[in-house]
């Protein structure tokens, strides 16, 4: 296998919006903790997906949040470093679940602290019946923040069901083709 080119990958959002098991998925491995403890994740952890095409490292990062202590600050500050100096930014949010401040706080340090092109997840999209309502919710990020692109991707899907393509799609977007 001739690898020709490599990405950085970072997977950011709110605690408990999949980013793990997004983690897991795209990587096709499980790496990550998987929990509905929020929080679990305490530090990055890197998962390399080797294809004929590139080579792509995730960043799984701490949920983004409000921090209590200095545990928290911590979690919170390896967020942040992970999506200064990567190719892409994937910013996952739960699409069944209402928006609330954590998503505003987090687009504002985009704005801030990220240069790279964001991609939108939204994920859980399979706890979602009526698809329809997913698009007030594309529209009110659409206006929030210049995405390069928005997925609606389920981390618990299999192949058939959009992983594949949304890992093809992230894959091009860091890699520029």
């Amino acid at each position: 296998m001739t690898i020709t080119k490599s990405a950085m990958v970072t997977i950011a959002g709110r605690p408990n919006v999949g980013k793990s098991t997004l983690t897991n998925a795209l990587a096709g491995e499980k790496i990550a903790i998987v929990s509905n403890k929020p929080q679990t994740t305490r530090n990055r952890i890197l998962s390399i997906l080797s294809t004929d095409a590139a080579q792509m490292v995730f960043l799984d990062t701490p949920g983004l949040h409000k921090p209590q202590d200095k545990l928290g600050e911590h979690m919170v500050q390896a967020a942040v470093n992970a999506i200064k100096e990567v190719d892409v930014v994937l910013f996952v949010v739960d699409a069944s679940e209402k928006r609330g401040k954590g998503e505003q706080v987090i687009l504002e340090r985009l704005k801030e602290e990220c240069k790279a092109p964001v991609i939108l997840g939204l994920n859980k999209i399979d706890q979602i019946s009526n698809k329809e309502s997913l698009l007030p919710i594309i529209a009110h990020f659409q206006k929030e923040y210049p995405f390069r692109s928005i997925l609606t991707l389920s981390a618990l899907a299999d192949e058939d069901d959009g992983l594949d393509a949304a890992r093809h799609h992230i894959v091009g977007k860091a890699l520029n083709f």
